[in-house]
């Protein structure tokens, strides 16, 4: 067995059965492994930034990571913008970067690089192997600093003639280190404050937004009065009819302020301190209320649903939490407008589904129009590094393939990782792709007006249009083997999603709605 197989090997018996990949030629020991090791899945991507961002949305939505495999620095590098999202999602995930044989690195060749710097810059756990001997227990290694509480980013590095070098011995799994139990009184602590008289909000994050953590929070906001709120980016939120509908901090800074307006303690749980995404000049970068005093119930590594409920079991022992009732908009009809394409959504959203949200600007609508659609998951643009989103729907996709999965996704955004419909269709995954076609940079108008800079003329506003010239993503899409049609009506919206919810494989419908700004 040479190191290859025994990777491949101790991944699957780790449960790591599925790889996304791009790979070079430091990598082919590993490719011509596969088949030796049956029950390990390759998925091909034709750049690495769909690879790392499929990864991302497998874990999301299967609780386990995915493996990566990329071609030296560069195809590091390449992925490092869905990293980033993963990184900011502690989602689990492990990164196989093939590198120069060991005597070969000395020559400086074409494509060498510092990979282990570039790896650190992820902040997650980093390890080179050595032999071929070593590869079986550093692949354990590295799973479970994967799976580590929250989850991180696991990033082994594997020489060229570590992996087809022989000698190589399948690793025993390593039990990955559960969460950690919230310190001694900190729930106590925690329920005295919302027993007391100053308002209060707790903001939860990470698996605080799956349904039993959801329903501990509402029952405590309910029983006390506390706000509760949900970070603005979860990196998995569960919705719909019969579950807590938790709205999340707003985007924009002035959002936030007006959401946690008079609160004097605010409870993290599972969450970062709000910050502004940005800054503005003459603006607070703190978006904590001044005067304000922040509390952690429960840090992102410590197990953050066992402390709402405890909690809710301290201070709501017997009030239920507030649900969403089943309620969906009437179909519209007419043009499409920002507000009507999420009212065909929140219409027509099918039960169980897993919707990949990068609709940014166009789709500030979509929360409210689906808050009583069926039962379904949202994954979010965690680390605001976009082109997220077509990447993401294909991991989840491969991760649960009985579900449909609904990428909302913006044109600007889309052209980052538009090569993930042509993965789409080679695995025949059930995506269908509502891309919102404003054709614009529609967020960057905004951003150009908040942070203060002076009157802009044609040459700043040419930066931000997408129509000169413009992008036929239907012709994009069935280039690279996905069916696509255009929807310019709320009716020829329905009827496109409805078609393509109703057919197996991929669709995708280009929805032309006017930008919001």
């Amino acid at each position: 067995m040479n190191g290859a197989q025994s990777l491949i090997r101790t991944l699957v018996d780790a449960g790591v059965d599925v790889c996304f990949t791009n790979p070079g030629t430091s990598e082919m020991h590993f490719v011509a492994a596969l088949d030796t090791v049956p029950e390990m899945r390759g998925v091909l991507g034709l750049s690495e930034g769909v690879v790392t961002g499929a990864a991302d949305g497998y874990a999301r939505i299967a609780d386990r990571p995915a493996a990566t495999l990329l071609h030296l620095g560069p195809g590091l590098a390449n992925g490092m913008a869905n990293l980033h999202n993963a990184r900011r999602a502690h989602t689990p995930m492990v990164n196989i970067v093939g590198d120069h044989a060991t005597y070969h690195k000395q020559y400086d060749a074409l494509l060498e690089s510092d990979i282990d710097a570039v790896a650190g810059t992820l902040n997650g756990w980093v390890r080179r192997c050595g032999g071929a001997a070593e590869v079986g227990a550093d692949a354990d290694a590295a799973v479970a600093a994967a799976r580590e509480a929250p989850g991180r980013i696991a990033t082994l590095i594997l020489p060229a003639d570590v992996s087809w070098g022989e000698g190589g011995q399948a690793g025993t799994p390593v039990p990955a280190r559960p969460a950690e139990p919230v310190p001694d009184g900190a729930v106590a602590e925690v329920a005295e404050l919302l027993r007391g008289a100053e308002p209060v909000a707790l903001l939860i994050g990470g698996h605080a937004c799956r349904e039993e953590g959801l329903r501990a929070a509402a029952a405590i906001g309910a029983a006390t009065g506390a706000k509760v709120f949900a970070e603005t980016f979860p990196r998995r939120i569960e919705r719909g009819a019969g579950l807590p509908n938790i709205e999340r901090l707003g985007y924009l800074a002035e959002q936030v302020t007006y959401q946690l307006d008079g609160v004097r303690h605010l409870v993290l749980v599972g969450a970062r301190s709000p910050v502004s995404f940005f800054a503005y000049p003459g603006k607070a970068s703190d978006l904590v209320p001044e005067g304000a005093a922040v509390h952690s119930l429960a840090g992102m590594e410590q197990d953050v649903v066992a402390a709402l409920t405890e909690l809710a079991a301290k201070v709501a022992p017997d009030t239920e939490p507030p649900l969403a009732a089943a309620r969906r908009p009437e179909l519209p009809s007419g043009e499409l407008t920002p507000q009507n394409w999420a009212d065909v959504l929140g219409a027509l959203l099918p039960e169980g589904a897993i919707i990949s949200d990068e609709a940014n600007t166009s789709g500030l609508l979509v929360p409210g129009a689906t808050a009583g659609a069926p039962r379904h998951d949202v994954l979010t643009l965690t680390g605001g590094a976009i082109g997220q989103g077509m990447p993401v729907a294909v991991g989840a996709a491969i991760a649960a393939p009985d579900r449909p999965v609904i990428n909302l996704q913006a044109d600007g955004s889309a052209l980052y990782t538009v090569s993930a419909l042509w993965t789409q269709a080679r695995e025949n995954l059930n995506v269908t792709t509502v891309l919102l076609n404003n054709r614009a940079y529609a967020i960057l108008r905004m951003e150009l007006q908040r942070v203060g800079a002076e009157s802009s003329g044609p040459k700043a506003s040419e930066l931000f249009d997408l129509s000169h010239p413009d992008l036929d993503f239907v012709r994009i899409a069935e280039g690279m083997g996905v069916p696509a049609g255009r929807a310019s009506t709320a009716e020829e919206l329905a009827e496109q999603f409805s078609r393509a919810l109703a057919e197996p494989g991929p669709h995708l419908i280009d929805a032309l709605v006017p930008p919001l700004l």
